[in-house]
């Protein structure tokens, strides 16, 4: 018994098998025409601004309207205390009244004097004398109805109105206050939210590289003054309204080196409003022969970015790229690949440069199925 357990211990273990190569999805690169999209910081601004000042001095009477609603141009919103102006516009009135009265006379005594001018029965100096007066009494008529004129807009003062349409902010002054004296009153804020102004900013070396592109034929214009422009709210969400650029200023901030662009958008529900931060899509290009890679393929270290090559021999290779836009959920590769290299896209972890891979087509990205209940 002793002699075959020594025969059984005197051989050699077999080393293990080598694990089968790790297999990776990924996808083949081809050129394609792709829009061109800078996403952008910017403001939301009102379409119109108005300030509603007092333009006549006195004591508010009463707010007629409710904060925060949308009011129309002309609509009354204050009240101003109208008794001091209703008597200078009623002053005013009299004196239009004393004037005519007074034109009247003149015009009588001048038509009687003229036939007696002509049968010497009066001289020239008294008949002179009686169109003189009839041209006065013409110019005090004159300055009584402009008189009349500014007290009666004195008094029109006195109702304040709103200049545009739009949404009218909290009121400034409350009832009791003291407005006009000495200079016009801010009393409320009126704007116009639809349609609405978006404000973003660009790097002017971005801008200036985008020209070139442009310029040199690389970049297909998406024609003057139609690049169609798309906003991403504070919560990241997307507007539903697509808006226009409407113009790009003519100098360069020197504090910040960036170019102001302005764009409309309709805003029919109200839904921006001024001051809000949002980012702005512009699509300001088609690149006829761009070469794209979903997001997740881009590796980004200290080194810059890279994407995992497989090559022919089914080995991993580490390519350096250039990927500063994007175009949707894909990085627009401006340097590094050719087209028709196979990227990594999934697997990563069992990717080592140099390591041998199975490559198998990228399904895309796949949503979770809802679970069901027990």
């Amino acid at each position: 018994m002793t002699l075959p357990l020594l025969a059984a211990c005197g051989k050699k273990d077999a080393p293990p098998a080598a694990p089968p190569p790790p297999t990776v999805s990924v996808v083949t690169v081809a050129a394609a025409a792709v829009a061109v999209t800078d996403e952008l910081p910017g403001r939301v601004e009102a379409f119109r601004v108005a300030q509603v000042r007092a333009r006549t001095p006195g004591i508010v009477l009463k707010r007629v309207f409710d904060e925060g609603s949308d009011v129309k141009a002309g609509q009354v919103l204050f009240r101003i205390d109208p008794a001091e102006f209703q008597a200078g516009f009623a002053s005013a009135e009299a004196a239009v009244q004393k004037a005519e009265a007074n034109l009247a006379q003149a015009n009588i005594r001048e038509k009687r004097y003229k036939p007696l001018l002509a049968a010497q029965a009066v001289s020239q100096q008294e008949y002179d004398d009686a169109v003189t007066a009839q041209k006065q009494s013409a110019a005090e008529l004159a300055t009584a109805k402009a008189a009349r004129q500014t007290a009666g807009l004195t008094l029109g003062y006195a109702t304040v109105t709103a200049p545009i349409s739009g949404r009218v902010g909290r009121a400034l002054v409350t009832e009791g206050a003291l407005v006009g004296q000495g200079e016009a009153t801010p009393m409320a804020l009126v704007q116009q939210l639809d349609p609405i102004y978006v404000t973003v900013t660009q790097s002017s070396t971005e801008l200036l590289q985008l020209r070139q592109a442009l310029a040199s034929g690389r970049l297909k214009s998406a024609g003057k003054d139609q690049a169609r422009v798309t906003l991403l709210t504070e919560t990241g969400e997307a507007f539903s309204e697509a808006g226009k650029l409407l113009f790009a200023d003519a100098a360069v901030d020197e504090s910040t080196g960036t170019v102001s662009l302005r764009a409309e958008f309709p805003n029919p529900k109200r839904t921006l409003l001024p001051g809000m931060y949002v980012r702005a899509r512009l699509e300001q290009g088609i690149d006829e022969a761009a070469i794209t890679v979903p997001q997740q393929a881009i590796v980004r270290g200290a080194e810059g970015s890279s994407v995992m090559i497989v090559g022919a021999d089914n080995k991993v290779i580490a390519q350096p790229v250039k990927a500063e836009a994007s175009a949707g959920d894909k990085w627009i590769v401006s340097s590094g690949l050719k087209g028709g290299e196979r990227i990594i896209v999934e697997g990563f972890q069992k990717a080592k440069p140099g390591a041998q891979v199975t490559p198998q087509a990228w399904q895309g990205t796949k949503t979770a199925a809802p679970k069901t209940g027990a």
